[in-house]
């Protein structure tokens, strides 16, 4: 297998996912200095994730038109000009615009890749590739949250956001020098009316479940912007059955492997979105930690997602898609339930090693349900695969912390207090009930699904047959 093309992919992997963990760990630093309280700045985190999800699915038919690599480069130097723009930003206003161009950038960068990725693997070797593909895209949650800990708590967080241009030009420069060209496709006409609708749905439900409730605005906002959402999502599905090429192909939904992989996978995604936001707001608020030593505890989710992609192939090999999902979305769910018991009397290493554990298991469901969600797709489907399954993992993941904020807020409302530790602990018992709910779709799956990806199917030829 060939490691440089996931290995370079990868940097725009690094990016979002270090970018992500650094504005969570100073979220209360930038609140303060821009005048907002932190969840009003949610509307930074949820911006990022309403541009990704509108404009995700323009991202397989642009590959198609204008070749993978030729978008995936402009992908990356429009997310380096967004986080220029963060670092400049002296407004609530500016920093929630600047994110948001941003996440334009990103929402070409990561389906752009993996489908770069899938039309150059061969299907036996990709849970590898996607092992490693996400290799140094967890360096960036594990090195996030120090660094940028470290740089708020003794610089300034603007340079945070300074830390993405290098990183991205070196990224520029290895895709062009080593991605392999992969030629366009002659895709059918743009289906405007279908990207219209998906755009309005996505950031309709997410904008208006992210406000519902925020003090800043006024709820029948939030309300209205989630009610043109889910009406613009049922008049996409109805135009999707009858548009001869829709741009979000819903037909790929008949694949039963890619509709158990995604859907378990978004419920999951829900709960892993709202854990970068709650864990470093619990032990800066709830704790009184600072932003450097709150960093220090929360890298080691990352460091437990890293251990894993050593390991996934031969678990994998040897105990199939199925099972295996089931007992990391039952141990994920677990893990982060615990997160609810801890006080600020916890020793600290009990925190990192109950976080390093929730990693570990967060990336076995992740990596195994991404490779599954491929197992069984043709290389003509694979464009539509990737902005389907990007789409619904960024909404997924801007509905976590929605959902995390809306319970604290909800929460504290009641309570007619300021935030309490009590209320991030009913948060995270309330997100991890939502996490177990990612087994169902999962329970009624053929263990044999994804055999040939997994390697399950030759691991029981040869229990099965030792004389061949």
């Amino acid at each position: 297998m060939n490691r440089i093309i996931p290995l370079i992919l990868a940097v725009a992997l690094f990016m979002e996912q270090m970018d992500s963990t650094v504005i969570a760990t100073a979220l209360p630093t930038i609140a303060t200095d821009l005048g907002v309280s932190p969840i009003t700045l949610k509307l930074a985190l949820t911006s990022y994730m309403v541009a990704l999800a509108m404009f995700i699915p323009i991202s397989g038919w642009m590959s198609d038109k204008f070749g993978a690599k030729k978008i995936f480069r402009i992908a990356i130097l429009v997310f380096v000009v967004g986080s220029i723009c963060c670092a400049l930003s002296t407004s609530l206003l500016q920093f929630v615009v600047s994110r948001f161009l941003q996440g334009i950038g990103g929402s070409m960068m990561t389906p752009v890749g993996r489908l770069v990725l899938l039309r150059t693997t061969k299907r036996s070797e990709l849970v590898s590739a996607m092992a490693l593909l996400t290799i140094p895209a967890l360096v960036g949650p594990l090195t996030g949250p120090p660094i940028g800990g470290f740089i708020t708590t003794y610089f300034t967080w603007h340079w945070i956001f300074i830390i993405n241009v290098p990183i991205g030009v070196l990224g520029i420069y290895l895709s062009g020098v080593f991605l392999p060209e992969v030629p366009p496709t002659n895709p059918p006409r743009m289906d405007w009316t279908g990207l219209a609708l998906t755009g309005i749905a996505a950031a309709g439900i997410v904008f208006g479940l992210s406000v519902i409730g925020l003090p800043a605005l006024p709820p029948a906002i939030g309300i209205s912007a989630t009610v043109a959402g889910f009406a613009a999502l049922a008049l996409y599905i109805r135009h999707a059955h009858t548009h001869p090429s829709p741009i979000l192909n819903l037909k790929i939904f008949n694949d039963t492997a890619f509709r158990a992989a995604t859907t378990g996978g978004t419920l999951f995604r829900i709960s892993t979105g709202a854990m970068p936001f709650l864990m470093p707001l619990m032990l800066q608020l709830g704790f009184g930690l600072n932003p450097f030593q709150s960093g220090l505890i929360t890298f080691a989710g990352a460091l437990g997602a890293l251990i894993v992609k050593f390991i996934a192939r031969r678990v994998f090999a040897m105990t199939g898609f199925k099972t295996t999902l089931i007992a990391a979305g039952i141990a994920g769910a677990a893990t982060t339930a615990v997160n609810g018991f801890f006080t600020p009397q916890s020793p600290h290493m009990l925190i990192v090693l109950f976080l390093l554990l929730g990693g570990f298991c967060r990336s076995f469901f992740f990596t195994g349900s991404n490779a599954l969600s491929y197992s069984e797709i043709s290389d003509e489907q694979a464009s539509q695969a990737t902005s389907i399954a990007s789409v619904l993992q960024q909404v997924s993941l801007a509905l976590g912390v929605a959902f995390a904020a809306f319970i604290l807020e909800l929460s504290s409302t009641l309570s007619g207090t300021h935030l309490q530790l009590a209320d991030f602990h009913l948060a995270f018992f309330l997100v991890a009930g939502l996490s177990l709910c990612s087994i169902l779709p999962l329970i009624r799956l053929d263990p044999m699904a994804g055999a040939a990806v997994s390697g399950h199917l030759v691991r029981r030829k040869l229990r099965t047959e030792p004389g061949e």
